[in-house]
């Protein structure tokens, strides 16, 4: 079995302090994607950054305590990339010091990490993030096709900060014009799911659920009232998908017990 886990931390070294190193001693996981990390590896106590057991990749942005990706492996990597520039894909470079992308092959699969912008209508941010989707799908497609090359198969776990379909949002309504939830985002979703050929692990092993959420805000009783979004993925190439056996998100028992405002998304594939 390889399992798989992503989660975005909300600030490692906060998520430390509240949880999250108890959780990584426990987790039964193989890999472990995090994401908005927001510190560098000097940033971090040796046992956040760099836990014994666990071999770690670290994509820090540029901006400091802004985004940052990271790869947790229990096996050694055979190779590393951050980034997703240098493939001919045009506008690629613009994300390689941003923290949003890092990917380690480990045997006949590719794991990567990836923080999609937030964005925020009509800002800068909502460029960025357009700018970001634009050269990220062409840059899914070549990864897939190099893998396949090579007898690979591809994971793509993160925040993907987009929630696909109404189930994937309680309150989706009040959404519509959300950065998150715009039609154009949406529909850039299908591409990676259409074009790409990729395979929403989690959905496609829970069809007919609303859910299950991923984030819930801090504000109000979101998660008391389970009125999330889902939008943390494991977006796989078919090959792999189609041996995922179980899928989970691990949602705290409490508000109280939580450490960031996502909670890890697991997936079980067979070898």
């Amino acid at each position: 079995m390889l399992t798989v886990t992503t989660v975005n931390v909300n600030g490692l070294r906060a998520a430390a302090k509240k949880g999250f190193v108890e959780w990584l001693a426990a987790t039964e996981a193989d890999v472990v994607c995090l994401q908005e990390v927001r510190a560098e590896l000097a940033q971090l106590p040796e046992g956040v950054g760099a836990p014994e057991g666990w071999h770690t990749v670290h994509a820090p942005a540029a901006a400091k305590g802004r985004a940052g990706v990271s790869v947790y492996s229990r096996h050694t990597p055979e190779r590393i990339q951050i980034g997703f520039g240098g493939h001919g894909v045009p506008g690629a470079e613009e994300f390689d010091a941003s923290g949003r992308y890092a990917e380690i092959d480990l045997p006949g699969v590719t794991v990567a990490s990836l923080y999609l912008p937030s964005g925020e209508v009509g800002t800068e941010r909502q460029d960025e993030k357009e700018r970001f989707m634009a050269a990220f799908l062409p840059y899914l497609q070549g990864l897939k096709a190099r893998a396949a090359a090579d007898g690979r198969e591809v994971v793509v776990c993160g925040d993907w900060n987009i929630a696909h379909q109404e189930a994937d949002l309680k309150n989706w309504k009040a959404n519509r014009k959300s950065s998150g939830f715009l039609p154009e985002e949406r529909t850039w979703l299908t591409r990676v799911l259409d074009e790409a050929a990729y395979v929403d692990v989690v959905r496609s092993l829970h069809p007919d659920v609303e859910g299950p959420y991923s984030w819930w805000s801090y504000r109000g009783r979101a998660f008391d009232n389970d009125s999330g979004w889902r939008i943390d993925y494991q977006m796989a190439t078919p090959g792999l998908a189609g041996r995922a056996v179980k899928a989970w998100v691990e949602r705290a028992a409490t508000h109280a017990e939580r450490w960031s405002d996502h909670a890890p998304v697991t997936v079980v594939y067979e070898r």
